[in-house]
């Protein structure tokens, strides 16, 4: 790989891996792996700095994510299937957030009246105010995070990553 095709910092792990993989398989070969250690490198970042930043509100990334879909439902109970598939997580990872926010006094689940089967979930007050202040909090923060890319930047890198992860799904589905 050239200087042009990638920045100061190193993005495998070590420049032996590199010139190893390199040897052993073409330039667009390595570019691929070195977009895959990229892309799990900024997540394990940002997983990092949001982990940092949600200790004092939400607690963790998930936990935020499932309270501001319970946010954003404007509180109209949410079924937890929908949270779900919001979240792209298996059941039984929901069942455990939404039993820890329940343990902490930030969602109250009921089971739904018209099918027993279905729990639905809503914010308590707590909740509320939890996740209005990280979500005040984080806007000012992504705000600054994101100051030098505009809007159609940021599209473009919400439109490529969902193609990357369509690749990943879609790899993953097949039989070897």
């Amino acid at each position: 790989m050239t200087d042009d095709d990638s920045t100061s910092e190193q993005n495998f792990p070590t420049p032996y891996l590199r010139e190893a993989y390199l040897r052993r398989f073409p330039l667009a070969a390595a570019q691929r792996l070195e977009t895959v250690f990229t892309l799990k490198l900024v997540g394990q970042q940002i997983n990092n700095v949001l982990n940092t930043w949600l200790e004092g509100t939400a607690g963790s990334p998930a936990r935020f994510m499932a309270l501001a879909v319970l946010w954003g439902a404007g509180g109209r109970p949410v079924p937890h299937q929908e949270i779900i598939a919001a979240l792209q997580v298996k059941r039984a990872t929901v069942s455990a957030l939404m039993f820890s926010l329940e343990q902490d006094g930030f969602v109250q689940s009921i089971g739904d009246e018209k099918d027993r089967r279905r729990l639905l979930a809503t914010l308590t007050d707590k909740g509320k105010q939890v996740i209005t202040s990280a979500m005040e909090l984080n806007a000012h923060r992504l705000e600054k995070v994101f100051v030098d890319l505009s809007p159609d930047e940021l599209g473009v890198i919400r439109s490529l990553l969902r193609r990357m992860r369509d690749g990943f799904v879609k790899v993953s589905n097949e039989k070897d």
